[in-house]
């Protein structure tokens, strides 16, 4: 009788640790799975946010996250983050690369990082560290892409044809707000075949 007891608590033991670390090992992915879902079906204050598109905190929201505006998705009010404005987007590159345009920041801080979603690993950041803080176009291109990068671009060669955009652009303080989020709403992307000439 207490060698069954014994044999049951080595099993449940055994159940309990694999359990454990299937929950650790797939936890990243399972998480970056609810971000994917809450960007392109929850979304902003405004909707779902549709793939290939970057979304700008609203400026009511940032202003005061303890009330936000009906709608508003849990992707926006749970965050920690207070003198940053957040810019999303999830990109699909399986049918060609994409630009990023960013405008002239004039030495604001801000950053637009590249997440690997099969890995949660950051492979790319553009901003004030890395980059500067000119206006700038970048060529973000899947594993697989083969053609030439315009002239007068910076190429982003992602590993994987999904990618989770973040950029943050720093709010001085309260009256900066609308000049940050007008800067923080030119931070875009375009696919590469109708990209427009800028003038």
């Amino acid at each position: 009788m207490m060698r069954m007891a014994y044999e049951h608590l080595l099993i449940f033991g055994g159940v309990c640790v694999a359990v454990w670390f299937v929950i650790i090992y797939f936890w990243p992915s399972i998480f970056l799975l609810m971000f994917k879902r809450a960007i392109l079906v929850k979304g902003g204050a405004d909707g779902p946010i549709p793939i290939n598109t970057l979304y700008t905190e609203s400026q009511a929201l940032f202003a005061d996250p303890l009330h936000p505006p009906a709608g508003a998705s849990k992707l926006w009010t749970t965050g920690v983050n207070h003198d940053t404005l957040l810019t999303v987007g999830w990109l699909d590159l399986r049918k060609g690369p994409q630009i990023l345009h960013v405008p002239d920041i004039a030495g604001r801080y801000y950053c637009v990082q590249f997440n690997d979603p099969s890995k949660n690993a950051n492979f790319a950041y553009v901003g004030k560290r890395t980059t500067g803080t000119g206006a700038r176009e970048y060529l973000v291109s899947g594993p697989r892409w083969k053609g030439t990068v315009p002239q007068g671009m910076t190429r982003i060669f992602s590993p994987n044809n999904s990618v989770l955009v973040i950029g943050r652009v720093l709010v001085y303080a309260d009256s900066d707000l609308p000049t940050a989020y007008n800067l923080a709403k030119q931070i875009q992307i375009a696919p590469l075949t109708i990209r427009q000439p800028r003038h």
